[in-house]
């Protein structure tokens, strides 16, 4: 591999991982049916060779499969090579965050996993009916009983990952973030900052947009979570169209491809950054990893920005987009039921 992927620190408890990490979800679930196993060990295998160390997955892929594809990948003498990310609290439809659920989800995905301990354990979504804090406490016992190294929280305000991380230290906040999802960038990204916190982009090839462009809408499984995204929609693909088309035209420019553009640009926002961009073949996982490589200067970055502006639709449907950061407050402590 001609492209060394370098290691940073992601938050301040001293987890290290690779710049450039892979998000596992589309082997199992969530782009269309599940791709063939004996593929996606092998494409992880290689990711790991290449030095991408830093897998993500969750208890909610699949529901289950995706963990125990990562378990029967990490045989051999794997598991000592990578850091491996899981994620709890999506429980069907609901969502939930009470100690027993945090205790028993841990212990499911350790199991599935066939792992001692998980590198780092995120809260998956917010749990809106029980006290950020309960759910910390929680996690943090089962970091004292070292079956969790790190605790991470996925789609939570700036007040939750304040109230989370005066209980626990907080090393990872995961969120999307690319330049045609930019909302983050007000509030949640300094919170981090400004508390040491690291920062896990997901989707930063806009959902495959930037990475095949506006046909990605042609031929999407009839169970693909991509069908309901606004962004995606008739209304909006056509316009969506002209802002690719630029990328693209900067990225012949700049001598690369527009996923590595996009990519690039998270890149360059920090070395507290660490995209887990998702693929599903080796020929894409090389692509991703040369964006590395990609120097953008100020002026370009500002184009890019500029350009991104202008992408029409919002990140979720309604009733998806109520469980963003951006209604990720919990109650008070002082709310809490006593026994």
């Amino acid at each position: 591999m001609s492209t060394a992927i370098k290691k940073i620190k992601l938050g301040s408890q001293g987890l290290e991982v690779s710049a450039q990490g892979l998000g596992c979800m589309g082997m199992s679930s969530g782009f269309g049916p599940p791709k063939p196993e004996p593929d996606m060990i092998e494409l992880i295998h290689y990711a790991i060779r290449s030095g991408i160390t830093f897998l993500d997955t969750s208890d909610f892929y699949g529901p289950h499969i995706n963990e125990i594809l990562l378990a029967k990948a990490l045989k051999g003498g794997y598991r000592e090579k990578v850091q491996l990310a899981t994620k709890f609290g999506r429980k069907g439809s609901e969502i939930c965050g009470e100690p027993e659920y945090v205790k028993a989800a841990c212990q499911a995905s350790l199991k599935r996993l066939d792992v001692h301990y998980i590198d780092l354990y995120y809260i998956h979504r917010i749990d809106t009916t029980t006290p950020i804090e309960i759910t910390m406490g929680a996690l943090k016992k089962l970091v004292e009983e070292g079956k969790v190294k790190y605790i991470g929280l996925s789609e939570a305000s700036p007040e939750t990952i304040r109230r989370a991380h005066a209980v626990h230290p907080i090393t990872a906040v995961q969120l999307e973030w690319s330049f045609w999802t930019r909302d983050a960038e007000e509030s949640v990204i300094p919170t981090c900052r400004e508390l040491g916190i690291g920062i896990v982009s997901f989707g930063p090839l806009g959902r495959g947009f930037f990475a095949t462009g506006p046909k990605i809408v042609e031929n999407l499984p009839t169970n693909d979570c991509r069908k309901i995204l606004p962004k995606f929609q008739p209304e909006n693909i056509e316009h969506n169209k002209n802002v690719y088309n630029l990328v693209s035209e900067m990225a012949t420019r700049k001598g690369c491809t527009t996923s590595q553009l996009a990519l690039a640009w998270l890149h360059h926002q920090g070395d507290d950054v660490c995209p887990i961009p998702g693929t599903t073949k080796i020929e894409n996982l090389n692509n991703n990893i040369k964006a590395l490589s990609v120097k953008l200067t100020h002026e370009e970055i500002v184009e890019l920005e500029t350009i991104a502006s202008a992408i029409k639709g919002d990140r979720y449907p309604p009733e998806y987009e109520a469980q963003t950061w951006k209604y990720a407050n919990t109650p008070p402590l002082s709310a809490w039921k006593t026994e």
